[in-house]
């Protein structure tokens, strides 16, 4: 099992030694460095190439939105998840848009913020459930929004997309459609390709701002 390494950027002591006292303590997993804000975020991505970036978002110099644009800008394969306070659209769109391939909120339980890092690296999206729900709030009645590329995708395709927009993972995927995991990868491969999105959070965001997936 590949260790992950790991760097925290927040701006509060704090938290920054809360999530070093957790994360340490866990099997393959690294903290390779601390940021106190956005700008020295952005500087150790460089110099020490993290698999995972924990982002806060309201940081002195530089926010975490800002970091995550520029590191993602030289660093398209590095994840960055965005751990904060705030669940509101005003932080949780312009984060996804920035490259942020998930969103926790920091009242996650630990275990879960492992589990959430974990799935991460296997190329899940990881989004909040109050994050989703303002997704769904906020692009629900946008349905004729660039609809025309939807057209491309086939009917399976789309039945995947929408269950990307609920959160699952391959896995509960392939159970729910009931088709192989490969099988599933192969359209995710190609919804993203058909879509020109990045990864499956830009994905999530497409099909909520289309209505493939609606609040109800």
């Amino acid at each position: 099992m590949s260790t992950i390494r790991i760097l925290i950027a927040d701006d509060h002591h704090v938290v920054r030694r809360g999530l070093v006292f957790f994360l340490k303590t866990q099997e393959n997993i690294e903290i390779i460095g601390e940021a106190k804000n956005g700008k020295e975020a952005v500087e150790l991505a460089d110099i020490l190439l993290p698999d995972v970036v924990l982002m806060d978002l309201v940081m002195p110099v530089m926010d975490g939105i800002e970091a995550t644009r520029k590191i993602k800008e030289k660093h398209q394969s590095m994840n960055i998840m965005i751990l904060t306070s705030f669940s509101d659209q005003n932080h949780v769109i312009p984060a996804i848009e920035a490259g942020a391939s998930g969103y926790q909120l920091k009242d996650i339980e630990p275990d879960e913020l492992v589990k959430a890092i974990r799935q991460l690296m296997k190329g899940e999206n990881q989004l909040h459930p109050k994050a989703t729900t303002h997704l769904l709030s906020q692009f629900s009645s946008k349905n004729n929004e660039e609809k025309k590329p939807l057209e491309d995708l086939t009917k399976r395709e789309l039945e995947v997309l929408k269950e990307i927009a609920s959160g699952k993972s391959n896995k509960e995927i392939a159970a729910s459609l009931f088709i192989t995991e490969k099988t599933v990868k192969t359209h995710v491969s190609s919804i993203l390709a058909k879509l020109e999105l990045a990864d499956r959070t830009q994905a999530a965001l497409y099909a909520v701002r289309n209505g493939v997936i609606k609040n109800s």
